[in-house]
């Protein structure tokens, strides 16, 4: 008689849910590249257009926590390159503003990464892409969902 294997929820393997906020000048654009060139990466990234990465906010970033997110990435446009001239500079100041929240609540700040991808670097958003999901893998769950 052959035994039959039932995988309970603790076996199955995590997959990290990971929102995007990608300018649309630069990084989204290079998502779209990485998408022509058939270039492939993890499909657990839910990727949101927003005119500058300047435009994600506190409540944004804490917001996607809150609702289930594992691991928040941002990415704009490399210093000096922003289409607002100074966005991406008010980004830099925030996340890390943001990280030291993230470690003081347990949620930990490795879960929030900010990423300078300029429009011709698809391999470049499928390289962070990757790399992300994989430590938000071995940090496992988001501690809020607990």
């Amino acid at each position: 008689m052959s035994e039959v294997k039932v995988e309970t929820h603790l076996e199955k393997k995590f997959e990290p849910k990971i929102i995007g906020f990608f300018c649309n000048w630069c990084s989204y654009s290079a998502s779209d590249l990485a998408g022509i060139s058939r270039i492939s990466y993890p499909s657990n990234i839910r990727i949101i257009r927003v005119m500058c990465s300047g435009r994600v906010n506190v409540p944004l970033i804490l917001g996607a926590f809150a609702k289930g997110a594992d691991g928040v990435l941002i990415a704009g446009c490399h210093p000096g390159d922003c289409h607002y001239i100074k966005g991406n500079l008010w980004t830099r100041r925030r996340v890390t503003l943001v990280k030291l929240f993230l470690d003081a609540i347990g949620i930990g700040s490795e879960r929030l990464r900010l990423e300078w991808i300029g429009a011709s670097e698809g391999q470049k958003v499928a390289d962070t892409v990757s790399s992300f999901s994989q430590t938000i893998k071995e940090l496992g769950p988001n501690p809020i969902k607990r």
